[in-house]
């Protein structure tokens, strides 16, 4: 088998496990977790586009060419879709085995329909921003004694209606309903509104993730000695912070991708509803130095102020050991099927035998003079037997011979080449 097709093939299937794992789901997770108070803030988005394809046009397509039109709002804890939105978020945290909690939370919504000549998209967009609060599973005791931090809260995730102003902004088919009837109208009963009505408050993809396929960091700003003398935040004086992100493809998460589905429905003609998400990413970040532990099957850290004596690591665990290996691996995978390569390459040649002029009907001749005590040593390599010349001889030879040879075509006679008058 060629060598180069084994290894397309290998690479191909490493591509294609490493690729295994997708996100699932749209939800970008921010928080800053401080295990010396009872309450840290959080921020999670949910995004998703639906498209309305009309690529062979229709009444539908007609009445949705050119229109634009938006729902947006923003609500606080005080209103009463909200309050009711914390409830079934705790209840989510409390069946996921999380002692922990959310409060204060404010709502920003909005949904933007924008109408093409060949589809329609409606973007959502929900921001949850609020505090996580009864997550600090053991308090630390002293100044250097470890803390527990439950971070099994992560995957914020509602299932079921949130009616809030109005608009259920847990599922698209409800806004729809008010930017587009017709299409509202249209989609009953079709696959098309089952794909509508999934869920848009979802994080379970960020739960999901182990935190020790997590990227990890940790910033040793806090117990510099001179880091006060520049402005710093109080809040991790004297502490490390640790940073965990998630989102970017690697062999440890998975290859990234955006997640699309599509269904059809029919009205006075076939048409495509398309749902398209981002990748699920996470930035968390914790005052202290976190390892990785769990409890009751919920994952956990341990935190300490500073890290363990000698510790210095760039990401988690072994990685950048992992990675060297792996270059070195694949170098020598490189290396070796060159050499395979260069070895078939050669021998193939070798068994082509003498190619072009035989040198045995080559003769050298000279083609310098001399000048005064200097020669240059020039020559030329003749064939011996001009029977094959016409076959080699250069062409440009051939067009000086024919410039050569031109008559003419001045009446007038000329001066010889090089003359000048006196």
């Amino acid at each position: 088998m060629n060598v180069k097709a084994v290894l397309v093939t290998v690479l191909f299937s490493s591509l294609l496990l490493v690729g295994g794992n997708t996100s699932a789901f749209g939800a970008q997770l921010e928080t800053f977790v401080n295990p010396n108070s009872q309450t840290s803030p959080f921020q999670i988005k949910y995004q998703k586009t639906v498209f309305i394809e009309y690529d062979e046009g229709g009444e539908l397509a007609d009445a949705l060419r050119g229109t634009e039109d938006t729902i947006a709002f923003k609500v606080g804890p005080e209103n009463e879709g909200v309050q009711g939105l914390m409830n079934k978020l705790n209840q989510k945290l409390s069946l996921d085995g999380s002692s922990a909690k959310v409060s204060d939370v404010t709502v920003d919504f909005s949904a933007h329909m924008t109408g093409r000549p060949l589809n329609t998209s409606i973007d959502f967009k929900i921001v949850l921003t609020g505090e996580i609060t009864e997550y600090i599973i053991v308090e630390r005791q002293g100044s250097q004694q470890q803390a527990l931090v439950d971070l099994g809260w992560r995957g914020l995730t509602v299932t079921g209606p949130v009616n809030i102003q109005g608009v259920d902004i847990n599922h698209p088919i409800s806004a729809i309903e008010s930017l587009a009837p017709q299409v509202f109208s249209a989609v009953q009963g079709s696959e098309a509104e089952k794909l509508l009505s999934e869920n848009l408050i979802d994080a379970q993809g960020i739960k999901d993730q182990p935190l020790s396929n997590w990227h990890f960091l940790f910033d040793p700003t806090g117990i510099n000695v001179d880091a006060g003398t520049f402005g710093l935040d109080e809040s991790i004086a004297g502490f490390v912070v640790s940073a965990y992100t998630m989102g970017e493809s690697s062999i440890r998460e998975g290859r990234q991708v955006e997640r699309v589905k599509e269904a059809s429905f029919s009205a006075d003609r076939t048409y495509v509803i398309r749902t398209v998400q981002s990748s699920d990413n996470a930035n968390l970040r914790v005052v202290g130095f976190a390892a990785i532990d769990s409890l009751d099957g919920v994952e956990i850290l341990g935190v300490t102020p500073k890290p363990p004596e000698g510790y210095a690591t760039t990401s988690t665990g072994e990685f950048p050991i992992f990675i060297i290996y792996g270059m070195a691996g694949l170098a020598a995978v490189g290396g070796g099927a060159f050499f395979v390569f260069s070895n078939r390459q050669l021998k193939k040649e070798g068994n082509q035998g003498q190619t072009g002029i035989d040198p045995s009907r080559l003769r050298g001749y000279q083609t310098s003079a001399s000048s005064g005590g200097y020669q240059t040593n020039r020559g030329e390599a003749q064939l011996v037997d001009g029977g094959d010349y016409a076959q080699h001889r250069s062409v440009y030879d051939e067009q000086q011979s024919q410039q050569d040879t031109k008559p003419s075509e001045s009446s007038r006679g000329s001066m010889p080449k090089g003359w000048k008058p006196e």
